[in-house]
């Protein structure tokens, strides 16, 4: 299972990351294409990655972000509410009947 470690100069590892951050391949097709495994990119991309260019997120990613947690804040209220209704037909059916 064991081959011969790879190790890769620091310059490389930076080129790899500014690779992703352009955004021109995903983190797991550049891993395929250089035969690297995911994990040590993501290890990479935690240790170089710049943020100076890169937008932290969009208003379009902020508006996804809010409707998403806005439909999952009425699902939690939705099941809240269907709880407290089996809780009460738990209550009625199993006091015994006099």
């Amino acid at each position: 299972m064991s081959g011969t470690r790879r190790s890769y100069n620091d310059e490389f590892k930076r080129q790899t990351v500014k690779y992703i951050q352009e955004q021109t391949k995903t983190v797991a097709e550049l891993a395929q294409e250089l035969d690297i495994p995911a994990k040590t990119i993501h290890q990479w991309l935690g240790k170089y990655r710049q943020f100076q260019n890169e937008p932290v997120s969009s208003p379009e990613q902020t508006y996804e972000l809010k409707r998403q947690l806005e439909e999952k804040d009425q699902t939690i209220a939705r099941m809240a509410e269907e709880m407290e209704i089996l809780k009460k037909a738990m209550h009625i059916f199993s006091n015994p009947k006099n």
